[in-house]
C-alpha cells in the first residue's frame, strides 16, 4: 500500500536535527508527529518547529507512538549504534540515519548484520551526493573525462562547531574526524569511481583548533586538517585535502576529476549564514568542463532554490535526500545509499585514521 502521508519521529532535536525540521516540513504530506531528546529544552523547542509534535521522555516512548511511519535519527556519532539495537529490538520502522553509522570497528559486524536481517528500509544520511553542483559532477563525469583516473576532493572550511556537550571535540566519541568529516568525502570517491578502495594513506592531524580549550577537565583530541591517498580496485586514484580553519574561502569544496578525454570540476560554496557581507555577493555553485582540446573550458553556475538554502547548511541536499526517502518509505523509490554504502565510508575513514597514526599504507577489504 502506498502511503499518500508520511509522519515521523526525530531522534536527536540539535542543530543537524532542527535542519531535518526544515526540510521535512517543506516536502507535501509529510510531518514530524513525536520528538524526543535527552536535553528537555531542545526536544521542547523542536516539538514547537514541529508545529505540536508529542514530546517523547526517551527512545522506547517515542517508538510507541502509534502514528510513526518512518523515524530520523540525528544523535551523537557514538550513539548511533546503541539507538539502531534498540530500535531494531523493539520496533523496526524505515529509518534515515545520520553519518558516521558507527564509530567503534567492533560494531561493524552489527552494521552488517542489520544490513541483512532489518526488516525495513534504512538510508544513510549522505546528502553530499546531493549538492546540485556535486550531482552535476557525477551525472556528467564520465563523458567528460572519458573515465576517470584520478579524483581529488579539497575541503576547506571553518572548525567543527558548537555542539550539546562538545562531543565533537573528542576522538573517541566521534570516530575521528576522518571518520566524522570525511565520511561524506569516501562515500563520495565510491559513488563517482564506481569502485572500492584497496590501499589508503594518510597524514593527518591537530595543528590550530581547539588546543587551548579544557572541556570537563580534558583538552580536545580531534584533528582539524589532513591529506588521504586513496588506491582503488578500477586502477582510480582519489585525494582528499581537509583544512577545517579555512574560515573565509569561496569555496568550501571543490572536487576534479580527470581522465583521458578531459576534466569536470565543481566548487560548492560554504553555509551562506557564513559568508561576510563584507567579502561582496555570496558565490554561486559552478560546474566547469574542460576537454582535451582547443575548444577551451566551458564553465555554468548551478544555481540553488534560495528557499533551499535558507532550510539548511548544505545546499540545498538536505531536501533532496528528504525526497527521496520520503518516496521509499511510501513505497515509491528504492534506497540509494545502503547500510553497506554507509558502512564502507566509516571503514575508510577508520583506516584512514589508522595510517595517520602509525604513518603505515593500511589496505582495505
Amino acid at each position: 500500500m502506498t502511503l499518500k502521508k508520511v509522519s515521523y519521529g526525530l531522534v536527536g532535536c540539535g542543530m543537524m536535527g532542527q535542519e531535518h525540521i526544515r526540510n521535512i516540513a517543506l516536502l507535501p504530506g509529510a510531518e514530524i508527529v513525536g520528538v524526543y531528546d535527552p536535553v528537555a529544552e531542545l526536544a521542547e523547542y523542536a516539538a514547537k518547529m514541529c508545529g505540536g509534535a508529542k514530546v517523547a521522555a526517551s527512545l522506547a516512548e517515542l517508538l510507541e507512538m502509534p502514528e510513526l511511519d518512518a523515524l530520523v535519527v540525528v544523535s551523537p556519532n557514538h550513539i548511533h549504534v546503541p539507538q539502531f539495537r534498540e530500535i531494531a529490538s523493539r520496533r523496526a520502522l524505515p529509518m534515515l540515519m545520520e553519518k558516521p553509522l558507527y564509530t567503534d570497528p567492533d560494531d561493524a559486524g552489527f552494521i552488517a548484520s542489520m544490513a541483512t536481517d532489518y526488516p525495513a528500509p534504512v538510508w544513510v544520511a549522505m546528502e553530499y551526493r546531493y549538492m546540485p553542483p556535486v550531482a552535476a559532477l557525477i551525472e556528467e563525469a564520465d563523458a567528460a573525462t572519458g573515465g576517470i583516473k584520478m579524483l581529488s576532493i579539497r575541503e576547506h572550511r571553518f572548525p567543527f562547531l558548537p555542539k550539546i556537550g562538545e562531543w565533537n571535540r573528542f576522538n573517541a566519541q566521534t570516530g575521528g574526524t576522518l571518520v566524522e568529516k570525511c565520511c561524506h568525502f569516501f562515500d563520495l570517491m565510491r559513488l563517482i569511481l564506481g569502485s572500492d578502495p584497496v590501499r589508503v594513506m594518510a597524514s593527518a592531524g591537530q595543528a590550530v583548533n581547539h588546543k587551548s580549550e579544557t572541556i570537563r577537565g580534558r583538552t580536545p583530541d580531534i584533528w582539524d586538517h589532513g591529506y588521504v591517498l586513496l588506491d582503488f580496485a578500477n586502477g582510480a586514484r582519489a585525494m582528499l585535502e581537509l583544512c577545517m580553519f579555512a574560515e573565509g574561502s569561496r569555496y568550501q569544496e571543490e572536487i576534479s576529476a580527470v581522465g583521458p578525454d578531459g576534466k569536470i570540476e565543481c566548487f560548492v560554496p560554504g553555509p551562506g549564514r557564513f559568508w561576510s557581507a563584507e567579502l561582496g555577493p555570496a558565490p554561486t555553485p559552478r560546474l566547469i568542463v574542460s576537454p582535451r582540446s582547443p575548444k577551451g573550458p566551458i564553465e555554468r553556475a548551478i544555481p540553488v532554490d534560495p528557499d533551499l538554502l535558507e532550510a539548511g547548511d548544505h545546499n540545498g541536499s538536505t531536501f533532496y535526500q528528504h525526497q527521496r526517502f520520503n518516496a521509499v518509505v511510501r513505497g515509491e523509490g528504492a534506497v540509494e545509499v545502503t547500510l553497506h554504502d554507509g558502512a564502507m565510508a566509516v571503514a575508510i575513514g577508520l583506516a584512514a585514521q589508522r595510517s595517520a597514526e602509525t604513518g603505515q599504507a593500511v589496505p582495505i577489504g
